[in-house]
């Protein structure tokens, strides 16, 4: 997976490096102050996951900031905000773990561990142990777009838990109107 975005970095005509924003980093190397920035703004975005508090996303997040990870885009700091409080509300003991970060000025990607135990409205009810990739464009130091990328049968356990667990029943044909 960090072969795709380090390729899909290098495919960018400018010529901005990417730094690893961990202690694995390439000795000498330093992040740029944008940069840590962002990194900053991302994992303020994932304490308040944590911890319900959106307390100061606004400062951090652009007006035109677009989720595009949820049933068609979601757009601006009050639906991150109202994500943020609904995902707290089903998992009140949720736990994110960075596993691996990547920043330049542009851009922030993550792999992340979820774990906690769901309601049964937004994750699976029960503990649920999962991973993603978490991809933050920012401009201007606010972050524009995000995007999380699952494991299918990650996404098909959220899928079942939101609609309830229950399977779409075919109509009656022989139900008379």
């Amino acid at each position: 997976m960090l072969c795709i975005v380090a390729l899909l970095m290098s495919c960018n005509n400018e010529s901005k490096p990417v730094v690893a924003a961990d202690t694995a980093a390439a000795p000498g190397t330093s992040i740029s102050t944008q940069a840590q920035k962002n990194l900053d703004a991302m994992h303020m975005v994932d304490k308040a996951f944590e911890t319900g508090d959106v307390n100061g996303i606004d400062s951090i997040i652009a007006p035109g900031f677009v989720d595009h990870t949820d049933k068609g885009d979601k757009k601006g700091a009050d639906s991150l905000k109202a994500m943020i409080k609904m995902s707290h509300d089903a998992d009140k003991n949720m736990k994110m773990q960075v596993v691996k970060e990547l920043a330049d000025d542009d851009y922030v990607f993550a792999i992340m561990h979820y774990s906690g135990t769901g309601d049964g409205k937004m994750m699976p009810a029960g503990p649920y142990d999962m991973h993603s990739m978490e991809v933050v464009k920012f401009s201007n130091g606010k972050a524009t777009d995000h995007w999380s990328y699952m494991e299918m049968s990650e996404v098909s356990k959220m899928m079942a838990a939101m609609a309830g667990g229950n399977k779409m029943k075919a109509p009656d044909a022989g139900k008379k109107k």
